[in-house]
């Protein structure tokens, strides 16, 4: 039997699986991202799901653990180095300019619900294709705009029923700020440089504020040493994210200012942050993001400023499962047809395409051997009522119609269907 690959997983309507990889519990998170950012401003953008890998080593960074241990790479037949999609913004950026939107009236607002992916190992909540909400500011220098995405988020989240989020906070500084402690990293890590783990001695050489993302449990003594970034903070970006931390008390949306957090990426500046909550196996992060002003220049494009996040949908999936109270929506059919023989299957198909011109759903059993199989199958998709039709029900143009909860059964005229399924029970 051919299985899907590892670190994958399907999405399906009815049958077996997780509870969270039931396509109607997708739909309402999808749907939710949505409404959400649209009702923000923010227009939804789709772009391929792959890239020259060039952009990402431009965008992410070539010192990053996605460009140098995760991302999937691969030569199209003429000979271009391509690669999988492992992040939204690059890609973003590359369609914003591509398509010259930096012409146009600033600020952009994006936001974009598409699959990602990583090789890495596999575990809850995070898979070599995962899926992706996310939106981009694009043109706005302001704290302002930082509050918005934020705020965004963080509503997101209250929207889904999603319990104890923890916002934690922090900046990178700008380029001043980040060169004064790049300096303080390097006189306090160098003398012990053959103590780190291989992946911190490598970034002690190349990007050193990475060290600080390290899980490695021999890093942990030399971390703890560090003073925190928000010390060398140039007086700009001192008061920017002073000011940011204004707007979230007036939006009342609590947070936790942690100078650890510096993200995976290479681009962001000033603002970062985590959207992290508490499952039985401690603190997880299941959503972030920051500002990365350099990243449109980077590109070859204006010099603008922008801000944004993305959140995984497959650990907020998880989340809602395990945490939430709050009751999912799921997709109903209205009528289910149980038709006997093959005229009343004939008729059933008609019956049921009326149905959909009036806006409601209708499916045909068309196999029915045994009832009991077949009203089993219609349970399986929620339906609302049973209609059952044979040939006596055809001569005299009748239905026979069982409510799925109530059970209660009655026979109705045929021209009656459309009023009893549009009359709220």
């Amino acid at each position: 039997m051919y299985r899907a690959p590892k670190g994958t997983f399907d999405i399906l309507p009815y049958g077996e699986g997780e509870p969270w990889q039931k396509t109607s519990l997708w739909h309402w998170l999808e749907q939710e991202a949505r409404t959400l950012a649209s009702s923000y401003g923010y227009g939804e953008i789709r772009t391929p799901v792959y890239e020259s890998k060039e952009l990402f080593d431009r965008g992410v960074g070539d010192t990053s653990d996605i460009v140098t241990k995760e991302m999937f790479v691969f030569q199209d037949k003429g000979h271009r180095a391509l690669a999988l999609r492992p992040e939204g913004t690059s890609s973003v950026i590359r369609a914003f300019l591509q398509a010259h939107l930096a012409q146009l009236q600033a600020p952009h607002k994006l936001f974009y619900i598409e699959p990602m992916f990583r090789y890495e190992r596999p575990q809850s909540g995070r898979y070599r294709q995962h899926h992706q909400f996310g939106v981009e500011l694009i043109g706005s220098p302001s704290p302002e705009a930082d509050a918005e995405v934020i705020e965004l988020l963080f509503r997101y989240y209250e929207r889904l029923g999603i319990p104890l989020i923890e916002l934690h906070l922090n900046s990178v500084g700008d380029l001043p700020s980040r060169h004064s402690f790049r300096s303080a990293l390097l006189d306090i890590l160098t003398p012990v440089h053959h103590l780190l783990s291989p992946d911190s001695q490598s970034r002690l050489e190349k990007n050193p504020l990475r060290i600080l993302d390290s899980k490695a449990e021999e890093d942990q003594p030399f971390l703890d040493k560090i003073p925190p970034i928000l010390n060398f903070l140039s007086p700009a970006s001192k008061d920017h994210f002073q000011k940011v931390q204004e707007l979230l008390q007036e939006l009342a949306i609590p947070f936790h200012i942690n100078p650890r957090i510096v993200r995976g990426l290479d681009y962001y500046q000033h603002t970062v942050f985590e959207m992290v909550v508490q499952d039985t196996f401690g603190n997880k992060s299941i959503g972030g993001g920051g500002r990365y002003d350099g990243l449109v220049k980077t590109f070859q494009g204006p010099d603008l400023p922008a801000v944004g996040f993305g959140t995984g949908l497959e650990r907020i999936a998880q989340v809602i499962l395990n945490q939430s109270s709050k009751k999912i929506p799921e997709s109903q059919i209205d009528a289910y047809f149980i038709p006997l023989g093959k005229q009343a299957q004939h008729r059933a198909l008609i019956l049921a395409s009326k149905c959909r011109t009036h806006q409601l759903s209708a499916d045909v059993h068309f196999n029915v051997n045994k009832i009991n199989q077949a009203l089993t199958h219609g349970e399986t998709k929620r339906a609302r009522y049973f209609v059952f039709l044979g040939d006596e029900e055809l001569s005299k143009q009748t239905l026979q119609i069982r409510h799925a909860l109530s059970k209660d059964r009655r026979e109705i005229q045929e021209s009656e269907l459309i009023s009893l399924l549009t009359t709220p029970a």
